[in-house]
């Protein structure tokens, strides 16, 4: 059978690279030149993109290549990346195989970043291809010629669809899929992903409720990619461990790592821990100056852009970041990753190592420096994750109203819509297959009206209906509307610029607000000194020598997955019944041996509780090894149901492995649990709204919903509303829908987003569930054991400076230590 001439020209391609097609480049090409739709799987750095950009370049060169052609002109495919970093890695990669196959297709990028100017050119003419945000590409349903623009779109690619599925820009792109459609019946959609565990039900999200399955395929890679796995470990460990005592105490460890790579990336997991570390070698080693670079989401995008491009360049043996770099982009030269802190999951440990060895059949390597002793537990189950390849489900996001909402004000800003067509569409998408008409027509008063509550004020009266189509005909509601699109929703960004004229970043305003002319801190790797605020934006100075504080972002910190914590389960459990082998569980015995001596070492069938008296009042220590969310709402329910036996009042700490209830009386906990059904998941929901404050929770998650449905305005560019007067707005309306609409969505979304992500109830529930077939083992020590102490730091921590929590720690240990 003769070859197409876009095979001919790809073999001849590739054998110019000295590359040969992977089996699942081949099996996703077959897949694709059959006109079906799917899922690439393979591993970080195996050649994912090529799999599906070479196909559609064979698509592009046999349609030209016909006598007869008709090829399509203007837009044809659209690739999605969830970040701004990949698609210039992506572009890079495109054109050079599109240009070396002697093809004349243009591919452009869309996304925050591109200037007025390349937007305008691409309004005049669209690329072939082009490389977009899920933001973005909504902002090109907003124009009038939307259906226009994408008129001869035939391919659709969604890059890093794990990265997407499980949060609101997934469902930003399920919508946009969902137009897509309707647009281009025989449109082709595809998503490559590489970690992600429920690979059916991406496919199902991604393709809709509609799409036949038997017109889609899943193309997994046989074949792993080899990730070397190897702890830093500390030369001693302290048996009363806790959070932040190793770190950047391992600062001479790693930098010996780094002296023999030639580039390493050096991940932490907040944007703190990268200034932290840049400032902390940049002290002790200063011969690292010109060599070593930051990376986080809130340097300026002329900064990361130059960190891009000089590690591609080879210039930088080591650059510090966050999950800024964990994405995709192709830096050939790091043949070394270091991972500080655990990242509390498998998917993103395998994630991050992938990003060296970033190339077909080189093996990644990662080093694992922990932050405290007891992360060495996850290490060993990290690498027994990676080994077995267990990777984190993504659950999608279902009945975001706000999102819908929210993309329904921007089809009217656009070309209107019809209702009862859209109605249809929108149930297609996987997150809105529930909805109902009740539902829906609620949303379309919304939109027109403001909800019920609001139908006397104007200013919630955006959209018309014109003609039987809903439509915005107002240029200033859209114009607001524009600035306003998006599902990330943080506190104002206060731009930071040097005297001279230099952009440095974006902080939070919270921030900038408590501070005064004279204060220093450490930012963008730099020591600098606080000028002056005007308009948004604050000014400092260099101000190196000087003793400085760390800024401050908002977050909270990543819990443990549930994979994860039953690894580290295991490996405590298999610690009791077999010789210790991995190096990092050796280097624990001491610690190990401290805990079974004061308490126990539970195993997997059993739920461990300590009881001990401290200076402080009486402790409860309860070790469900369940990640830090679900204990904090463990926590709370259990204060809340011991309160119901008798009057008392307990504070609370937690952290991944258990939590604390600290009270001024003394429990009998064996009483209890022979009494009650403490663990039981008997009236769970009521018991969860009754025990914490839902309403507070509900309404601060509520900000977050109206902004995404367009119930708050932010402000223009550098006019920005001040947090603290839309705090005020949101509380207010919250308040006033709570109180005159029972049935408002929006209200209940709040209430149902707080249970779901902020107390993880399911995953409660399931722990639960769990611990209602373990045995109970209560322990009253006398002194705080090593896996208690951790917790009772945490405490302290909310109400410390590092400085006073170190000398307070320091005296902690000394008093609990087993020395009289």
């Amino acid at each position: 059978m003769a070859k197409s001439p876009g095979h001919t020209v790809v073999e001849q391609w590739f054998k110019s690279k000295k590359w040969k097609w992977a089996p699942f480049q081949q099996e996703a090409a077959k897949a694709y030149l059959a006109g079906k739709s799917g899922l690439v799987n393979a591993p970080t750095g195996s050649g994912k993109t090529y799999s599906l950009w070479v196909p559609i370049l064979i698509r592009h060169i046999n349609a030209v290549a016909k006598p007869s052609s008709r090829a399509g002109k203007g837009l044809q495919v659209l690739w999605i990346t969830p970040l701004r970093a990949l698609s210039k890695d992506l572009f890079r990669n495109m054109e050079a195989a599109a240009l070396e196959m002697n093809t004349t297709w243009r591919i452009g990028i869309r996304t925050g970043d591109t200037n007025t100017k390349e937007r305008g050119d691409q309004k005049k003419q669209m690329p072939d291809a082009l490389i977009i945000t899920p933001e973005s590409l909504h902002m090109l349903f907003s124009q009038k010629n939307a259906s226009e623009l994408f008129k001869n779109l035939h391919t659709v690619v969604v890059d890093e669809w794990h990265e997407l599925m499980g949060s609101k820009r997934g469902t930003q792109t399920e919508l946009a899929l969902a137009r897509l459609r309707t647009l281009n019946p025989d449109l082709q959609t595809w998503g490559i992903s590489a970690t992600i565990g429920n690979l059916e039900e991406a496919r199902k999200v991604l393709l809709g409720m509609r799409f036949p399955i038997e017109n889609s395929v899943v193309v997994k890679a046989d074949t792993s990619k080899k990730i070397l796995v190897e702890s830093v470990l500390p030369e001693r460990v302290e048996t009363l461990p806790w959070s932040g005592y190793m770190g950047i105490r391992l600062v001479d460890k790693v930098i010996e790592i780094v002296n023999k790579s030639s580039t390493t990336l050096l991940f932490t997991n907040t944007r703190a821990g990268t200034e932290i570390w840049y400032r902390t070698i940049i002290d002790k080693y200063p011969e690292f100056a010109g060599i070593m670079a930051l990376h986080h989401a809130s340097l300026d995008r002329e900064i990361r852009d130059w960190v891009e491009e000089a590690l591609h360049e080879e210039r930088l043996k080591l650059v510090i970041c966050t999950a800024s770099l964990d994405l995709g982009v192709d830096f050939r030269p790091v043949d070394t990753v270091i991972q500080v802190g655990s990242p509390k999951s498998i998917a993103r440990f395998i994630q991050r190592a992938g990003r060296s060895g970033h190339r077909p059949g080189v093996d990644s390597r990662i080093y694992f420096c922990p932050t405290n002793a007891l992360e060495l537990i996850e290490a060993v189950s990290l690498r027994e994750g990676v080994e077995k390849n267990i990777l984190e489900d993504r659950p999608p996001i279902v009945q975001a109203f706000d999102v819908l909402a929210q993309w329904m004000i921007t089809l009217a800003v656009g070309e209107g819509f019809d209702e009862v067509q859209l109605f249809e569409e929108v149930c297609d998408a996987y997150g809105y297959q529930y909805l109902n008409r009740e539902e829906w027509e609620w949303l379309l008063g919304y939109i027109t009206t403001g909800s019920s509550s609001l139908t006397v004020y104007d200013e919630y009266k955006k959209v018309e209906r014109v003609n039987g189509r809903y439509m915005v005909t107002s240029r200033r509601v859209a114009q607001r509307h524009r600035l306003s699109m998006g599902t990330i929703v943080s506190d104002a960004g206060i731009k930071v610029k040097l005297q001279s004229g230099k952009y440095l970043g974006t902080v939070e305003e919270s921030f900038a607000t408590w501070m005064k002319a004279g204060d220093v801190f450490t930012f963008a790797g730099m020591t600098v000194e606080f000028v002056r605020m005007h308009e948004m934006t604050l000014t400092v100075k260099k101000a190196e020598g000087k003793k400085s504080f760390l800024v401050r972002w908002a977050g909270s910190r990543m819990p443990l997955s549930s994979q994860l914590s039953a690894f580290v389960r295991e490996r405590l459990s298999d610690a009791l019944d077999n010789p210790l082998k991995e190096v990092e569980l050796l280097k624990l015995e001491p610690l190990l041996e401290l805990q079974k001596e004061r308490s126990m070492i539970p195993r997997t069938s059993e739920l461990l509780i300590e009881q001990c008296e401290t200076r402080e009042g009486y402790h409860i220590f309860i070790f469900p090894f369940e990640g830090r969310l679900v204990h904090e709402g463990m926590s709370i329910l259990l204060a809340y149901r011991l309160s119901r036996i008798k009057p008392i009042t307990f504070s609370v700490a937690m952290n991944d492995y258990g939590f604390e209830l600290l009270s001024d009386q003394y429990v009998n906990m064996e009483a209890v649990l022979k009494d009650t059904d403490l663990f039981s998941t008997k009236h769970l929901v009521d018991d969860i709204y009754q025990s914490v404050n839902a309403t507070e929770m509900a309404k601060r998650k509520f900000r977050e919903i109206a902004s995404i449905a367009g119930l708050m305005f932010q402000g223009y560019p550098g006019q920005n509303i001040k947090t603290r007067h839309l705090q005020a707005s949101s509380s207010l309306l919250f308040n006033v829908m709570t109180k005159y609409e029972s049935n408002n969505l929006l209200v209940g979304q709040a209430y149902q987003e707080v249970l779901t992500y902020q107390l993880e109830e399911v995953r409660m529930r399931n722990a639960l569930n769990r611990i209602a077939t373990q045995t109970i083992r209560i322990r009253q020590t006398e002194k705080p054991t090593p896996f208690s102490f951790p917790i009772m730091v945490d405490r302290l921590r909310e109400q410390l400076t590092s400085e006073k929590l170190e000398d307070r720690v320091q005296k902690m240990i000394k008093q609990y230590s087993n020395a009289d």
